[in-house]
């Protein structure tokens, strides 16, 4: 069997917090508190949990956008984390990212033609003329024409602008893709069309990609597994079918509850989580969930409960869970 193409391994992320005349550190945002996940060649894995959770953090970290803390990210074999700026640069050609917001993550200074060949030029790939052409090819695969190539960004919808930044992160044929909530600030509608393309260039391209998303809704059905994240921590992991029909967590549980069922008359039972998620600064002790869980007993502010099998494939994080 052959070794994952992403392995995540005790990832820590922690943004300091600065304070006094000298500037010292006086305590740190907890914001990924090691983690660990792998992802196969050819797979889609969503990352889902609520805003403040990590999830973000988690991919620019992967991508060393942000510098880890601790732990290591092995991409191929070679742990991206001990790579030098030279290799690195190399490395980024290979992990690409496409990002939340399509109006901020492209240049408006800069037409479609110019933003989707950028990258070419960067990475030092084919003449101005092979590049023009990789950038109306890609354009097409996204649902676009070669008409647009003369465009700018303010000329096109959300949902149009996501399709270009989605071209932009394909433009030099990456090997994995974190899609940071490629769709979170779309309209309903448009986040259908954009998640079905995501669907056909997956099959398509046979792609590796790292989804992140709020809701576990959005992932269903483009996603090979889940990981699900609270507060810096991950509570469960599962394929998506078994994740759906069997979750395990009480957090997966109430995060599920308010996903719709596709079919007349059905509906799952609302879980309510009370209160908001707590400060990454100063999380509860033992089990990061258990202020806001419906089984919290006094045991679950002492232990901090491991990754367990509660399935094949299948793990969870909560003492009170078989």
């Amino acid at each position: 069997m052959s070794a994952p193409l992403l392995q995540v391994d005790r990832l820590q992320k922690y943004f300091p917090i600065h304070g006094g005349l000298l500037r010292r550190v006086i305590n740190n945002v907890k914001a990924v508190d090691e983690i660990s996940f792998d992802i196969k060649a050819g797979e889609v894995v969503g990352l889902v949990g609520e805003s403040g959770s990590g999830k973000t953090t988690v991919g620019r970290t992967i991508l060393r956008l942000d510098q880890a803390t601790s732990g290591a990210v092995r991409f191929d074999g070679k742990d991206v984390m001990q790579l030098s700026a030279s290799e690195m640069r190399s490395y980024r050609k290979r992990m690409q990212i496409i990002f939340q917001d399509p109006f901020a993550s492209l240049n408006p200074r800069e037409n479609v033609r110019e933003i989707l060949t950028h990258p070419l030029r960067l990475h030092r790939i084919g003449n101005a003329s092979e590049r023009e052409d990789r950038a109306a090819a890609l354009l097409e695969k996204v649902g676009l024409s070669r008409d647009h190539l003369d465009r700018f960004p303010h000329e096109f919808s959300g949902g149009q602008r996501q399709r270009i930044g989605i071209a932009r992160a394909l433009a030099v044929e990456p090997q994995f893709i974190v899609a940071d909530e490629p769709v979170s600030a779309l309209d309903v509608s448009i986040q259908a069309q954009v998640i079905n393309l995501l669907e056909d260039l997956k099959n398509d391209l046979d792609l590796t990609m790292l989804f992140i998303a709020h809701d576990l809704g959005v992932v269903e059905h483009i996603c090979d597994r889940v990981i699900v994240m609270y507060l810096g921590r991950v509570m469960e992991i599962a394929s998506a079918a078994d994740l759906y029909a069997r979750p395990n967590h009480p957090y997966t549980k109430a995060l599920l509850s308010a996903v719709p069922i596709p079919e007349p008359g059905k509906r799952r039972e609302r879980v309510v989580l009370k209160g908001d998620i707590p400060s990454p600064i100063n999380p509860p002790s033992g089990c990061v969930f258990r202020t806001r869980c419906p089984l919290a007993t006094p045991e679950c502010s002492k232990i901090v409960p491991e990754l367990r099998s509660v399935g094949p494939g299948h793990t969870s994080a909560c003492i009170h869970t078989t």
